[in-house]
């Protein structure tokens, strides 16, 4: 070896058996892993992809087509080698790779056989495929070279087209791996899986999607619908100031929103706002690297924990690709952390969004009024004694205190009555189904008959009024008291209908 000499040197090169099986390690799931092949497409200027997901058991199989610029065949095999570009080079703005190993790694975490044909304009269709089990027994980088009629001639579909590039997995032994194709639980399995690589997808390349003419992605030939994870149109989201910053002299651009509360959306948006993971989950930053969404929903490990009351609270920030290593953005793109020097913004952006979706969440836009209305509107009283909560019924609600005053020789019945009620409220019940399902609990006469919300808003008109208040005041009270503040437009016509009878 002559180790002993200055300047000498062994040549160690890695074993391929080993290291190939060790690159199927990084950490992606299936939807990771797809994403990171949409990123070569988008990167190729393709224009639509189709994704088929085809269950046949163990030889289940999914490809991936674009009709972007394709490859030469010299160009297919180093983008083939493992690390085929360096991470510390200067790349093309609207680069979505980095380290070069996004194709071989999200692969090879999903399938044991990777196939890759692709044509540029005027070039030969050229075909290469890994197989880590080849790998495995040669033990050497063997990539081999496939003919068109490869795949159930999956490839040989290049031959009509000007360019474009077909990625096929094979033996994907995570996925399915000695699956019977007769197996009815592990086919729907499989289609679950695809359901959530749409799910994933939708979020991730939104932006691409909902530029007309930019990009369409087709899965199992179904037009893939984007995800706007800001609900930017709906009247009732928040849009906070947006601030720029500079990082070595190139912006950044944080956008805060706060989404509506719960009561602003029929079911059917509701559920499909929360998107994948639900609205707990979705919560935080949005980290987008040229229109690709890196982080969707995270704190960034700036001290903030995502809770039910702060799940409207979403935040969009803009980085270009030069800020890859500064941000900490790994190979699955799926983590970023801020450079030190913003984080103190990044936390103050925080804290005022989380303060307004807070105030949006418990108090449904109404906090003003609740600070402002009075002890009588609110059928219920919060109160501590000694360090503990308890809660009483308001005496003084107009229709409670109405009962109250006409029950005559039942008042000690009604007053044992409200003594009960207010001694057995299931307070752990019902801490603990807002904790475990904070989006099922149900609002004060929410899918309820109008005219149930009418009658009782009737009764507490006539109580008020009984006491001498004019019908201004009362339809002032009307309007912040609850449940009615959840319901302006049927007050409203309430209100109308009373100044007839006055």
């Amino acid at each position: 070896m002559n180790s002993g000499i200055p300047g000498a040197y062994d040549i160690v090169n890695p074993d391929p058996g080993a290291l190939i099986e060790s690159l199927r390690a990084f950490g992606y799931n299936l939807e990771t892993a797809v994403a990171d092949l949409i990123d070569n497409s988008i990167a190729a200027g393709t224009r639509n992809i189709h994704l088929d997901f085809t269950w046949k058991g163990a030889e289940s199989t999914i490809s991936i087509v674009d009709d972007g610029h394709g490859m030469s065949e010299e160009r297919l095999v180093n983008a083939m080698r493992p690390g085929s570009s360096n991470p510390l080079d200067t790349r093309d703005p609207s680069d979505l790779g980095r380290f070069g190993l996004g194709l071989k790694t999200a692969s090879f975490s999903q399938c044991r056989k990777l196939t890759v044909g692709s044509k540029a304009p005027g070039d030969a269709i050229a075909i290469r495929s890994w197989d880590l089990d080849y790998v495995n027994k040669c033990g050497e980088w063997r990539l081999r070279r496939e003919n068109p009629d490869y795949g159930n001639k999956i490839f040989s579909s290049l031959e009509t087209r000007k360019s474009g590039t077909i990625v096929l997995w094979e033996n994907m032994d995570r996925l399915v791996g000695g699956a019977d194709r007769n197996d009815p639980k592990r086919r729907d399995l499989f289609y679950e899986h695809v359901d959530a690589v749409k799910s994933h997808l939708a979020m991730v390349f939104h932006r691409f999607l909902e530029t007309r003419n930019a990009l369409q992605i087709f899965i199992n030939n179904r037009p893939l619908e984007p995800w706007d994870p800001f609900m930017k149109n709906h009247p009732a989201t928040q849009h906070l100031p947006e601030e720029p910053f500079s990082h070595v002299e190139q912006k950044i651009i944080v956008r805060p929103y706060v989404l509506p509360h719960r009561s602003k959306l029929d079911d059917k948006t509701f559920e499909r706002a929360g998107g994948p993971g639900g609205w707990n989950v979705r919560q935080g930053f949005y980290i987008y690297r040229n229109n690709r969404l890196i982080v969707a929903g995270d704190w960034l490990a700036l001290g903030f924990r995502k809770e039910a009351h702060t799940k409207l609270a979403r935040i969009l920030v803009d980085i270009p690709n030069s800020m890859d290593d500064d941000w900490k953005i790994d190979v699955r793109k799926s983590v970023a952390r801020p450079p030190a020097h913003l984080r103190d913004d990044f936390k103050r952006i925080a804290r005022l969004t989380i303060e307004r979706a807070t105030a949006v969440y418990r108090h449904r836009g109404k906090i003003v009024e609740r600070q402002t209305a009075g002890d009588f509107v609110f059928p219920w009283n919060t109160n501590v004694r000694n360090g503990t909560y308890f809660y009483t019924i308001n005496r003084k609600h107009p229709l409670v205190g109405a009962v109250l005053e006409n029950s005559g020789d039942d008042k000690k019945k009604t007053e044992a009555m409200l003594r009960l009620i207010e001694e057995t409220v299931p307070v752990p019940t019902i801490i603990l189904n807002s904790t475990d399902n904070p989006d099922r609990l149900h609002r004060p006469f929410e899918n309820r008959p109008s005219e149930e919300l009418l009658a009782v808003m009737e009764e507490i008109w006539i109580s008020m009024i009984s006491t001498g208040m004019n019908a201004a005041e009362v339809g002032k009270r009307l309007t912040s008291m609850e449940p009615f503040c959840d319901y302006p437009e049927q007050v409203s016509e309430f209100l109308e209908s009373m100044e007839g009878e006055l």
